[in-house]
């Protein structure tokens, strides 16, 4: 009796878990991050700063919608204008040492960015002579620590480029010269969070490696027999997929290729949509490093957004595109380090085969494709949360 449990224990966990990897994704509007871009430039006795922020997420926090309709005009905007100001200048702050530098907010505007609308905020810090200068700050991240804000400070030692989190909130600006290392580190950490929270990325890659450990065979799929070719089929996958999102990634920063932003998503959740398909009506049976490549593609665009916005230099431009993009790989590989010991123990049972892998794809494909509905349509998400 023992001996039974414990065979059926390790299947039922393993279809608990990606149940909830899956049905984890269905609250949260995919790949739509909380990002505000901060640009500050030394000025005589201060500093100036440009702030852009998402109208998303002043709504969430604020409600600019006043009439509900769900389209935010430059007149809801206008309205809330003070009130946008106030909430923004509460949560950023400049200290010359421990004397708060006199900030003064000039007219707001909005722009688009390639995720959406961004209200700009062009303040003026008055700062009294002092050794540090420290920014602080905490915009959204009490209503969503998801957020974060990608600063980047011009000063004469060069161009500093910072991603501010939860756990890195400030930054002290100085005069000598600026560390490659912090940067760089900087990104790579935006990276491995980038590729954490982007559920559309993950459902892709889930649904590429549902089936790494099985064969297919006379229209069935059959456990794999040794772990040798599970790990080169799943290298191939993974290589495929880093080298496509890699190409289009650096293609869409470095060359200044910007295609539509709702374009790139619809075709991101379309791609998962086609991925988990593919499990259950298999045309690409073989070789599915072409299809991992093939649908790869496109997600390297779906990366570039962040630094894209961030109009970053190009030197600095280089160095933020390596760190995201290593970062990206590390939580990918983690994804990977995860999932394959724990479907490869379980690969003989029926549970895996007849229920985890097509209910799994199943699953991924109808909330892909009601991500798709949204995107291609410009509709509002069915359900969401948090800040994002």
């Amino acid at each position: 009796m023992i001996g039974k449990l414990n065979r059926w224990w390790i299947p039922l966990t393993l279809l608990v878990t990606l149940a909830l990897l899956l049905l984890g994704a269905l609250p949260v509007f995919a790949h739509q991050p909380s990002d505000s871009y901060l640009s500050l430039m030394p000025r005589q006795e201060g500093w100036q700063a440009r702030w852009d922020i998402a109208l998303r997420d002043l709504e969430y926090a604020l409600g600019l919608d006043s009439n509900g309709d769900g389209a935010i005009t430059w007149g809801e905007v206008q309205a809330r204008e003070t009130a946008v100001v106030n909430y923004a200048l509460e949560h950023l702050s400049l200290r010359a040492d421990e004397t708060a530098c006199a900030s003064g907010p000039g007219a707001m505007q909005v722009v688009q960015h390639s995720d959406g609308a961004y209200a700009v905020l062009n303040i003026s810090f008055d700062c009294p002579p002092a050794e540090a200068l420290t920014l602080d700050y905490r915009l959204f991240f009490a209503l969503d620590p998801s957020h974060r804000g990608l600063l980047q400070v011009h000063q004469p030692a060069g161009v500093a480029s910072i991603v501010l989190s939860p756990g890195q909130p400030q930054y002290t600006l100085n005069a000598t010269p600026v560390s490659n290392w912090r940067p760089f580190v900087s990104y790579w950490e935006e990276g491995v969070w980038h590729i954490w929270m982007g559920f559309d990325h993950i459902l892709f890659l889930l649904a590429l490696l549902l089936p790494a450990v099985l064969w297919r065979e006379n229209g069935g799929w059959r456990p794999a027999v040794a772990l040798r070719p599970v790990l080169l089929e799943t290298a191939g996958i993974v290589t495929a997929f880093t080298l496509a999102h890699s190409l289009t990634l650096s293609l869409a920063v470095l060359g200044g290729v910007n295609l539509p932003g709702r374009l790139v998503e619809s075709v991101i959740a379309f791609t998962v949509v086609l991925a988990a398909l593919n499990n259950l009506f298999p045309l690409v049976k073989t070789r599915r490093w072409v299809l991992a490549f093939t649908l790869g593609l496109i997600h390297g665009f779906g990366f570039a957004s962040v630094l894209h916005d961030l109009r970053l230099p190009n030197d600095a431009l280089a160095l933020a595109l390596a760190g995201f993009n290593l970062g990206v790989e590390t939580g990918q590989l983690a994804i990977v380090a995860v999932m394959l010991p724990f479907t490869f123990l379980v690969r003989r049972t029926w549970l895996y085969q007849r229920l985890a892998l097509p209910a799994g794809s199943a699953i991924a494909a109808a909330i892909a494709l009601v991500w798709c509905i949204e995107r291609s349509l410009n509709l509002s998400p069915l359900i969401r949360a948090g800040g994002s």
